[in-house]
């Protein structure tokens, strides 16, 4: 009897020690998935995180609006600037507004644009609620009817004419006929800028006072006695630009300092304020590599 218990207790022994050993490399074995899993999922979170940050930091997740506003003389670049942002940035719409220089300054400061476009240096009053950012420098080109036989001016005589001092061509060397005045009107940065560099503020006598660069450049292909001046990049062969001070209204002759009539293109914002990110992102486009190559294809003058 003794020999059946004992032998008893001897299997019963062997069969826990069995279990014993089997169930620990049962958990082992089960908790090896587990933590696998875990750490698959841990690298995937990881994974998808830094493609998420990728994708921030290329401008690929960027949307939004972007609203401008200002100087018709700046009209062509701002167009192409924006077309050739929205092709890298499909999720962000840029809107160009013209009215002016000083129309768009205005909008700027009181947050009606995001930007202000000027063709003109900001006054002291503008620059204190203003952060004005040089895209491009300008000429401005002085412009007559093809057919005029006077071919170039001095910086001297464009003064007199615009105030009226001399009013025939005949003393300019052109034809016997009175010169027919035209110019901007008093927002366009463009006569800001024009009579600022001559001297002549608050002093031109015009025949006439047009709202946009086109329509001065209209004007003075339809009249045979008129002078005008536009931006160098609105010149085509439907005017003629006359020399002032001996020197063509080129980029070469404004950048050798030879030119005396150029001015600078500014985008402007509201200072102090921190910029949307959408905002922000075109105006580092504007003044990156790929902005500045855009500028020199306008016929503008690079700034970086």
């Amino acid at each position: 009897m003794k020999k059946i218990i004992t032998i008893t207790a001897l299997v019963l022994c062997m069969v826990f020690a069995a279990i014993g050993c089997s169930a620990p490399a049962a958990q082992e074995s089960s908790a090896a998935p587990s933590e696998s899993a875990s750490v698959e999922a841990s690298a995937s979170d990881a994974a998808e995180a830094t493609a998420s940050a990728s994708e921030e930091a290329s401008g690929e997740a960027l949307s939004g609006t972007v609203a401008m506003s200002g100087s018709t003389s700046m009209e062509q670049v701002a167009n192409a600037l924006k077309e050739a942002f929205m092709a890298k940035n499909p999720d962000v719409s840029v809107d160009v507004q013209l009215g002016g220089s000083s129309v768009g300054l205005q909008d700027a400061e009181s947050g009606k644009s995001d930007i202000g476009n000027a063709s003109r240096e900001l006054k002291d009053e503008e620059s204190a609620a203003l952060d004005g950012h040089t895209i491009a420098i300008d000429g401005i080109a002085v412009i007559v009817h093809p057919s005029n036989a006077a071919k170039e001016i001095t910086s001297e005589d464009l003064v007199k004419v615009y105030t009226g001092e001399v009013t025939n061509w005949k003393d300019l060397g052109g034809d016997d006929q009175p010169i027919v005045v035209i110019g901007r009107e008093a927002s366009s940065g463009t006569r800001g800028a024009f009579e600022e560099l001559l001297g002549i503020e608050d002093q031109c006598k015009y025949a006439q006072e047009l709202n946009e660069t086109g329509a001065v450049k209209t004007a003075v292909s339809s009249t045979p006695a008129a002078i005008g001046y536009v931006s160098l990049e609105a010149l085509d062969d439907t005017v003629t630009a006359l020399k002032v001070d001996g020197a063509e209204a080129t980029e070469e002759a404004i950048k050798a300092g030879d030119y005396p009539l150029s001015r600078p293109f500014i985008m402007a914002t509201k200072k102090g304020e921190t910029l949307r990110p959408e905002v922000q992102a075109f105006l580092d486009f504007v003044m990156g590599a790929d902005g500045q190559a855009v500028v020199a294809d306008n016929k503008l003058i690079t700034v970086s």
